[in-house]
C-alpha cells in the first residue's frame, strides 16, 4: 500500500510525502532553524553591562540594539511568508539561514555600536525569512494524521526555546565572552542549513495574481508602529508625543491594511474576512495571550530571583527551566487530548491551568516563601500554556489554504510577536506601578534620596541600601515585600485576563476536530482492499 501524497496542492518538488526518517529529519531541521530565531530574541538581554562598558554606549542605545531584531523580525513576517509561498518555501529558508548566520557573525565581530545595530537589522530579516517558512515547511509536508505531532514540537520549541536560549547565553557568558552569545546561533544555522539542503522538499504557491505590494508596505508600517509603542512605552512614556504618533501611525495604518485587503478579496496578502471564522480569530486571541503571559512571567520572574532571592542571572535563567520543559512536553502531548475531546476543549483546559497557575503564584509567593513557593505555580503554568499553545497554531494554519501556509505561518508569529510585547508591556507596567504605590508607606525613616531611588524599583532600592547605614536592611526588607505585592497585582491581573479568554473559548472557541472512533475490524479491511 503506498502512503505518498502530494507534499503541497500547488506544486512541489517531491512528489509525494517523505518517508518516516525524511520526515524526522524535516521536523529537526525546521526546529533547530526555529530555535536559534527565538534563542537570538531574548539571548543579547543577558550582555548588556558588557555592551555598554565595551562600546561606551547609553542605555538607550542597548535597548535598541536589543530591540530593532525583534522589531524588523515582527515587521516583515507577513510579507516575507508571503514571498516564501511563492518563490518557494526552501529557497527562502536557505536564503534566510545564510543571511541570519552571516549577520550573527558580524555582530560576534562588531567594533562599534553602529555596526552591532546594523547587523541586528540584518538579523531580523533573517529571521523574518526564516520564522514563518519553518511552520510552513510542517503544514505542507507532513500528512495530516503526523501533522498534528510536528506543530506540537514547532510550538514547544517555539514557547520554551526563549528561556532555553537564555540560560544557554547566560553560561556563555559566564564562562567565557559576551561576544560567544553568538557562536550559538551560527552554530545552529550550520546544522539546519546542512539538514535543509538534505532533507527539506521545496513546496510554492502558483498564482495568477501578482504580489501585494501594497499591503505588505501598509502591514511592515502597522506593525513597526504598534510594535515600537509596546517596545518603547514603558521607557518613554505612553503620553509622550512620540509614543502617542507612533501609535497613532501604526493604528491608521492597521485599519488601512484592513482596507486594502478587503477591497483586493482574492488577490490579498491575508484575507481578512477568514476572521469572522471561530478558529483563526480564538487561535490568534489565544497565543496573543499565551505568549504575553509567558514574556510578562519572565519579567517578573527574573527581578524576584535576583533581587528577593539573591541569585545571579544563570541560576535565575536555571530556576525558569522546569516551566519551559513542562511548557515543551505538553506541547509535543497535546495533539493527544486534541484527539480524543477535541482542540476546543484542550485549549480551554490548558488556560484554565495557566490561570491556576498565576493564581497559585499570586496566592502563594512571599519575601521568605523563596522558590519552593511559586514552582507549582511555575509548573502548572508551563503545562497550560503548551496545551493551548498547539491546538491554537493548528486552528490558525487550518484556516488558510495550503497554498498560503507561508502567510497562516507568519500570522501565528506575528500574533506570537505582539503578544510577546504587550505581556511585557503590561505586566511590567502593572508590577512597576504597584511596587511604586506598595513602597511609598514603607519608607519613613528613611534617608531623602534613597528613598527617591528605592522608588524608582527594586534593583535600585537593593543599590542605595548600602549608603542608608542602619537603615540598610529596613530599606530593602521593604523593597522586596512591595516587590511581592506588585507580583501580586500583576498575576491577578494575569488570572482575570485568563478567564475572560477561558470563557470566550469555551462560548464560542473552535469547533472540536477530535476525530470519530473507527472500529478497527473496518479499518483492517479497507486497508487489505487497497
Amino acid at each position: 500500500m503506498s502512503t505518498n501524497q502530494p507534499v503541497q496542492a500547488t506544486e512541489a518538488d517531491g512528489g509525494g510525502v517523505p518517508d518516516p526518517r525524511q520526515l524526522r529529519a524535516v521536523l529537526i531541521a525546521v526546529s533547530i532553524a526555529l530555535m536559534a530565531v527565538i534563542a537570538s530574541v531574548s539571548g543579547l538581554n543577558v550582555a548588556q553591562t558588557h555592551m555598554a562598558v565595551e562600546f561606551g554606549a547609553s542605555q538607550s542605545t542597548i535597548l535598541w540594539i536589543i530591540n530593532i531584531y525583534t522589531l524588523v523580525l515582527a515587521a516583515l513576517l507577513l510579507p516575507l511568508g508571503a514571498i516564501g509561498d511563492r518563490l518557494g518555501r526552501r529557497p527562502v529558508l536557505i536564503a534566510g539561514l545564510l543571511v541570519f548566520g552571516a549577520a550573527n557573525v558580524a555582530a560576534g565581530l562588531a567594533p562599534s555600536a553602529e555596526v552591532m545595530l546594523a547587523a541586528r537589522v540584518a538579523g531580523g530579516i533573517g529571521a523574518a525569512m526564516i520564522m514563518p517558512i519553518t511552520l510552513a515547511v510542517i503544514t505542507s509536508t507532513f500528512p495530516e494524521d503526523q501533522r498534528g505531532k510536528a506543530i506540537g514540537v514547532w510550538t514547544g520549541v517555539a514557547g520554551g526555546g526563549g528561556i532555553l536560549g537564555m540560560f544557554l547565553s547566560a553560561l556563555l557568558v559566564d564562562v567565557a565572552d559576551w561576544r560567544w552569545l553568538f557562536v550559538l546561533p551560527v552554530v545552529l544555522v550550520v546544522v539546519a542549513l546542512a539538514m535543509t539542503l538534505q532533507s527539506v522538499p521545496d513546496s510554492r504557491e502558483i498564482s495568477a495574481h501578482r504580489f501585494d505590494t501594497v499591503g505588505a508596505l501598509v502591514s511592515t508600517v502597522a506593525v513597526v508602529g504598534l510594535v515600537f509603542v509596546l517596545q518603547e512605552g514603558p521607557e518613554r512614556g505612553w503620553t509622550a508625543p512620540a509614543t502617542l504618533i507612533r501609535f497613532t501611525v501604526g493604528l491608521v495604518a492597521a485599519l488601512g491594511f484592513v482596507a486594502w485587503e478587503l477591497h483586493r478579496r482574492d488577490a490579498s496578502l491575508l484575507d481578512v474576512r477568514l476572521f469572522r471564522e471561530r478558529g483563526l480569530a480564538d487561535g490568534s486571541i489565544t497565543l496573543l495571550v499565551v505568549f504575553g503571559a509567558q514574556a510578562g512571567i519572565a519579567v517578573v520572574l527574573f527581578p524576584f530571583f535576583q533581587a528577593v532571592l539573591g541569585w545571579s542571572g544563570l541560576l535565575s535563567t536555571v530556576a525558569m527551566m522546569p516551566m519551559a520543559v513542562m511548557m515543551m512536553i505538553a506541547s509535543g502531548l497535546a495533539p493527544k487530548p486534541a484527539a480524543r475531546i477535541g482542540s476546543r476543549s484542550t485549549m480551554a483546559v490548558g488556560i484554565a491551568l495557566a490561570g491556576v497557575g498565576l493564581a497559585l503564584m499570586a496566592l502563594l509567593v512571599s519575601v521568605d516563601g523563596g522558590y519552593l513557593a511559586i514552582l507549582p505555580g511555575m509548573l502548572a503554568m508551563g503545562i497550560g500554556m503548551g496545551l493551548s499553545m498547539t491546538p491554537s497554531t493548528e486552528a490558525i494554519t487550518a484556516s488558510l489554504p495550503r497554498e498560503k501556509q507561508g502567510v497562516a505561518s507568519a500570522l501565528n508569529d506575528v500574533t506570537r510577536e505582539f503578544g510577546t510585547a504587550l505581556g511585557v508591556a503590561l505586566l511590567g507596567a502593572l508590577l512597576s506601578a504597584g511596587y511604586r504605590g506598595a513602597i511609598d508607606d514603607r519608607l519613613h525613616g528613611i534617608p531623602q534620596e534613597a528613598a527617591d531611588t528605592a522608588r524608582e524599583g527594586i534593583a535600585n532600592a537593593v543599590e542605595a541600601a548600602g549608603s542608608t547605614g542602619p537603615h540598610a536592611h529596613e530599606l530593602v526588607h521593604a523593597a522586596q515585600q512591595s516587590f511581592v505585592d506588585g507580583w501580586k497585582q500583576a498575576m491577578w491581573a494575569g488570572v482575570a485576563v485568563m478567564g475572560a479568554l477561558f470563557l470566550c473559548i469555551v462560548l464560542r472557541g473552535p469547533k472540536d476536530t477530535a476525530p470519530a472512533a473507527v472500529d478497527e475490524t473496518e479499518a483492517d479491511e479497507a486497508v487489505a482492499a487497497r
